[in-house]
Parts: structure tokens; C-alpha cells; sequence
């Protein structure tokens, strides 16, 4: 089962966002918290607040144990960039583009169960 949340137009360039995004992609929730906690970058607290409200959405929406999470996909995409001007030369102006991202982040249960019945079933096709 898929668990889903988003952050629109944060104001992170998309390039240094996913930078840190790829660190935790395929880790357990609690070690992805973890490793964002001691990375060094501007986006890590929206990221870190982002991955907490996806847990928060799987325990009160789906009644799933965080220990079964892991991070499936952390998808950053470009926001419409702010067009601001700043002065140069001559009286010119040069665009500047203030770009933006749309974080979607995707949380997937894993099954012990189902993986433990399946070990059974072979140990028994095994021993017989």
C-alpha cells in the first residue's frame, strides 16, 4: 500500500533538493530520519517535516506501524520559477529566476508476513 505526501512551491532550487532526497530513497522511515537529521543543506527540515507527515498519514489514515515503512520514491519536480530583474551596467537589467520545487514523497509498506508464510512454505516443500 502506498502512503503519499506533498510539498509545493518550496522555495529550493529542484538540483540541491534532490541532492539530499536521493540519500533516503529505499531506507526504513526511522533510518531516513536519521540520515536527513545529520545532513547539512537549507532543505532538510521541510524534508525531515514532509517524511513525518507521511508517517503521520499511514498510522491515523491506514492504521500502519511505522516500522513497516520505507521511503519508495522521492519525486522533486521544478516549481514556476519568481521572475525578479537586477540592475547591471549602462542601465540594463538581467533576469533572475528564484527557482522552486513540488516534493512528492511516497512511503510503501514492506510484509514480513507475507515473506515469513512464503520461507514456510518452502522450508515445508523442502523437509518433505
Amino acid at each position: 500500500m502506498e502512503i503519499k505526501a506533498q510539498l509545493n512551491y518550496f522555495r529550493v532550487s529542484p538540483r540541491k533538493a534532490r541532492a539530499v532526497a536521493q540519500l533516503v530513497v529505499g531506507l526504513p522511515v526511522n533510518t531516513a530520519i536519521t540520515q536527513l537529521t545529520f545532513a547539512r543543506k537549507r532543505s532538510v527540515p521541510a524534508l525531515v517535516k514532509l517524511l513525518k507527515s507521511a508517517i503521520a498519514n499511514a498510522k491515523n489514515n491506514f492504521r500502519l506501524d511505522s516500522k513497516n515503512l520505507y521511503v519508495k520514491e522521492f519525486r522533486i519536480d521544478e516549481a514556476p520559477p519568481l521572475k525578479r530583474h537586477m540592475p547591471r551596467a549602462m542601465g540594463r537589467a538581467t533576469p533572475i529566476k528564484k527557482r522552486g520545487s513540488h516534493i512528492s514523497l511516497v512511503l510503501e509498506e514492506t510484509k514480513p508476513k507475507t515473506q515469513e508464510k512464503l520461507k514456510n512454505r518452502r522450508n515445508k516443500k523442502i523437509n518433505t
